[in-house]
């Protein structure tokens, strides 16, 4: 059994109808109205791409060729696929239970597909140890991940309530050895590495009432006037946040934080919503760590004027955005420093 790496798009744009339709999609427009199960093997595959893209260099005919054949021919039944997900700080896992089709009534994008049974559809980045992210970083659309037992802790991972039974919390970087993966042997997105590591430091070092109080940390950088709830029941409201140098300016915002490692649910943000009638607030913050379920993301929309709601990956980007203007003894917790690198051709 193998463990593929899946990519919904470059910006995510795919990950509802992965999830949805309980299938991967190869989404690669150049073949869409080419069966790929005329190839045969990779120089099949390989042949197909040299006619599509005949003035491209070798090198990345055979990166590209390499990605079309892993999802048509080297991934197999009974074998495990993972899909990061760029709008939450999740990964969807599932089970290969179909081998590859081709349904040429199908919209463009969405003919080739391979059929999913998906185990879990939002395991927590922060539940994977820091070598696995390393591997499931790869720029690749498509690519198998064999180094660090990857395969095998997965597996445990699901009989384990989705926990990685071997954390290691530092991204080791892979030799030059010939039984490296595809995914290890490529360019991978150091940025969302960094990100990563970033939220298992805040996740160790702000939980449970911590969180609120660097929630609070980042209102007060972005000039609030802030009132922290003590520890203990907060009946909604963790955080009430005001503009102006005593707090008595608009806009007036009710903020509940959760960071546990469950979505929130609807309850949970009609609380919010309540809170914010009592205290006569215009505005409220939900902040939930593990993110939202579906019930809560279909509220967004009708309360988009009133109400915000923040994930990891979304409270991560607004402690990078305000780092240099947090109190002095947060930022003692959470030592960060920025580092400028060239951005790869290929983004």
């Amino acid at each position: 059994m193998a463990l593929w790496l899946v990519r919904a798009g470059k910006y995510g744009e795919h990950e509802t109808r992965f999830l949805d339709d309980n299938r991967i999609y190869l989404t690669w427009d150049a073949f869409t109205e080419t069966d790929l199960s005329v190839a045969k093997d990779y120089e099949g595959v390989k042949a197909l791409m040299s006619q599509r893209y005949p003035s491209e260099p070798s090198r990345r005919l055979g990166n590209w060729s390499g990605q079309v054949w892993a999802f048509l021919l080297a991934m197999k039944v009974g074998d495990w696929v993972v899909v990061p997900s760029k709008t939450s700080p999740t990964i969807a896992i599932g089970e290969v239970v179909g081998p590859y089709a081709f349904d040429p009534k199908a919209e463009p994008m969405y003919r080739h597909s391979r059929a999913i049974k998906w185990l879990n559809k939002a395991v927590l980045r922060s539940a994977f140890g820091q070598d696995l992210l390393y591997s499931m970083g790869a720029f690749l659309t498509v690519c198998e991940i064999k180094r660090n037992d990857a395969e095998a802790r997965v597996r445990k991972m699901a009989a384990n309530g989705w926990r990685d039974v071997f954390v290691n919390t530092t991204a080791s970087v892979p030799s030059n050895g010939g039984a490296e993966s595809q995914a290890d042997a490529v360019d991978v997105d150091l940025e969302e590495l960094a990100r990563d590591a970033i939220g298992k430091l805040i996740i160790q070092r702000f939980k449970g009432h911590g969180m609120a109080r660097l929630v609070e940390a980042i209102l007060k950088a972005q000039g609030f006037a802030t009132y922290l709830s003590p520890e203990g029941p907060d009946k909604g409201i963790d955080i009430l946040a005001a503009g102006g140098a005593f707090g008595f300016e608009r806009p007036r915002i009710c903020v509940q934080v959760k960071s546990g490692d469950t979505p929130a649910d609807r309850p949970e943000f009609t609380q919010l919503i309540g809170a914010m009638q009592s205290v006569k607030a215009e505005q409220g913050l939900f902040v939930s760590w593990a993110g939202f379920k579906p019930t809560v993301l279909k509220e967004v929309p009708t309360h988009f004027f009133s109400v915000r709601v923040w994930n990891e990956k979304d409270l991560v980007e607004q402690v990078l955005a305000n780092y240099d203007k947090l109190d002095q003894d947060v930022r003692a917790e959470l030592p960060l420093k920025r580092v400028w690198m060239i951005a790869s051709s290929e983004e």
